[in-house]
């Protein structure tokens, strides 16, 4: 069946007109070498969540249709990924990846607009693993939205260097508008690329995720620059930034650096490290039930071995150090936890 995916190109009479089918999956272990509760890691982690055993974190077949004017996208999913990230979405919604068509406004201008549930306009990695430079998740990607239902306008230059979007949203990653909620939120991205070696990006949300009779507004800035230093070397430095006030309570902020950097041995091997920080000492995020709240380190050595076209093995060794004990087994609690991951990937 991934076959026939992988291959399967539609295109009706109209030459304009073509309808094309993809696939992704990723099965991974991971292990803790602590004995958590339930097999599963802390509530800030939402990839490559079981412990102990093979799963599967993510895995997708997806119809892309694109003529001169219209396109669209339809994906279903399962795994970890959709199970954790999507637990507060209706069943219906739990399934859906992506679903979201797009009509052309100006040619002249590239000028869309696209509604539906879309892929986060926020940060520089998603849910595929395949397409980031590790294997898990930075924390400030796991605690910013992945996906949004809602409407983007979009347009991209003439020298294509620039890309500019504006959304309204149902709201911090929310499919199903929640209850209590009427209000839309807002997103804006501007992505520069000056050359092919250098990717600059602001995205910001301003919105909320909490019943409108609280008059609570969050404001999230994200940046990032990716740079390609030279053949063999890239870096990635990423800064979120969040603040959040309602009637009742004063501001809180929380934010989150982080520096990733990957070197390419030959065409096959591959090293990545990342170092990352999290500070949400509110709990605005991350809620931990300790006196200093979420302040976290994080750091991971990353290998990967490409063994075919679209195939991809993957290692990861990561560990986090944080103020509190925030890491609870059957026995005890601790500041530190360090866990190794392995994943293969099949991208379609």
């Amino acid at each position: 069946m991934l076959s026939f995916l992988a291959s399967a190109v539609c295109a009706q009479n109209d030459s304009t007109k073509i309808l094309t089918f993809s696939g992704y999956a990723e099965l991974y272990y991971s292990q803790d070498f602590d004995q958590f509760v339930d097999e599963e890691k802390p509530n800030f982690i939402y990839n490559h969540k079981k412990l102990g055993a093979i799963n599967m974190n993510l895995a997708f077949i997806k119809a892309n249709y694109s003529t001169k004017g219209l396109r669209g996208n339809f994906a279903l999913m399962a795994g970890n990924y959709a199970r954790y990230n999507l637990s507060s979405e209706p069943a219906w919604a739990r399934i859906i990846y992506e679903a979201n068509f797009g009509v052309s406004l100006s040619e002249s201008y590239n000028l869309w607009l696209d509604a539906g549930v879309l892929p986060s306009h926020i940060g520089f990695e998603s849910a595929i693993g395949a397409d980031c430079w590790t294997l898990t998740r930075s924390l400030l990607a796991e605690n910013s939205p992945y996906f949004e239902n809602g409407i983007k306008l979009s347009s991209v230059s003439k020298n294509e260097k620039w890309n500019t979007a504006f959304l309204v949203l149902n709201g911090w990653q929310k499919i199903k508008m929640p209850e209590g909620i009427n209000k839309p939120s807002f997103g804006l991205q501007i992505n520069f690329k000056p050359n092919s070696n250098i990717t600059l990006n602001y995205s910001n949300f301003l919105g909320s995720d909490k019943p409108d009779s609280l008059n609570s507004v969050r404001i999230f800035h994200n940046f990032f620059a990716q740079v390609q230093a030279s053949k063999n070397l890239g870096f990635i430095m990423g800064f979120d930034l969040g603040s959040e006030k309602n009637k009742s309570s004063k501001g809180k902020i929380w934010y989150s650096p982080v520096v990733i950097s990957r070197l390419k041995i030959n065409e096959k091997n591959f090293f990545a490290a990342r170092i990352e920080y999290y500070y949400d000492r509110e709990e605005t995020i991350v809620s931990t039930n300790t006196m200093n709240g979420f302040q976290t380190f994080g750091y991971s050595l990353n290998y990967d071995y490409q063994f075919a076209e679209k195939m991809l093995f993957r290692m990861e060794a990561k560990k986090y150090h944080s103020k509190d004990a925030i890491f609870h087994s059957r026995e005890t609690s601790s500041n530190q936890n360090f866990s190794i991951t392995t994943a293969v990937t099949l991208k379609l």
